[in-house]
């Protein structure tokens, strides 16, 4: 294999690691509007797209193992390929974050008049910005907005604190089971929703590291991050 080969392999990885991450952007939206109108079809959309990330992310893993096997990579490539590999791995959980989500829309919509709370719905639009920009830093090799997005996942972190307040309240004010079991349905939303930010920042840490060469670098790196918005 030529090196014009390789980095054309190379780059395409790249391509499909980005198309994986609209992919994912697609099931997050579906299940979130599936979360806010009830609906179990778009519920069962959202867990159709997630069967196809799956796929896509063993279809990425394979050229990884390509491109090892038929090159001997220098210790750049290296470092490209095995964060390739850790990347979509994220992406494949961000994808089990929103089906999670999305197989919650049947318990929840037998009380459909249970009182969500307003971060809850805060949430789902903050995160989606995280995976868009956490994409677009790792497609443009953008340090500063990798940075934002790590900054920005303290904010999803605080939401998700106040949803736990406000739903421990609803279960301890609880009259019977079935309440009890309502309001901790939203919780596991929130707690979805909570875990997709902490894998965009993966994403984010995963594009400095590539900017910088070493985890050290890194560190230094995040910690001036700015404050979040």
């Amino acid at each position: 294999m030529t090196r014009e080969r390789f980095d054309a392999m190379l780059a395409s990885v790249r391509d499909e690691i980005l198309l994986m991450g609209s992919q994912v952007a697609e099931e997050l939206q579906l299940a979130l509007r599936a979360l806010e109108g009830l609906d179990g079809e778009l519920a069962q959309q959202a867990i159709a797209v997630d069967r196809e990330i799956n796929r896509r992310r063993f279809a990425i893993e394979d050229e990884c193992f390509l491109l090892i096997a038929t090159q001997q990579p220098t210790a750049r490539d290296l470092r490209l390929i095995f964060a390739a590999m850790n990347m979509i791995v994220d992406l494949e959980r961000m994808g089990d974050q929103a089906k999670g989500v999305a197989k919650l829309v049947p318990q929840l919509a037998q009380r459909p008049h249970q009182h969500r709370p307003p971060e809850l719905h805060q949430m789902g639009p903050m995160v989606a910005r995280m995976l868009e920009e956490a994409l677009q830093a790792y497609a443009e090799n953008d340090m500063e907005l990798a940075r934002k997005v790590i900054a920005d996942d303290d904010q999803v972190d605080a939401r998700y604190a106040n949803v736990f307040t406000q739903v421990m309240y609803q279960m301890a004010q609880a009259g019977n089971p079935e309440q009890v079991e309502a309001a901790y349905e939203l919780l596991r939303a929130a707690r979805e929703l909570e875990r997709f930010g902490d894998l965009c920042t993966n994403i984010a840490e995963r594009t400095l590291y590539l900017a910088t060469g070493s985890m050290e670098n890194l560190h230094a790196a995040t910690a001036g991050s700015p404050e979040p918005r």
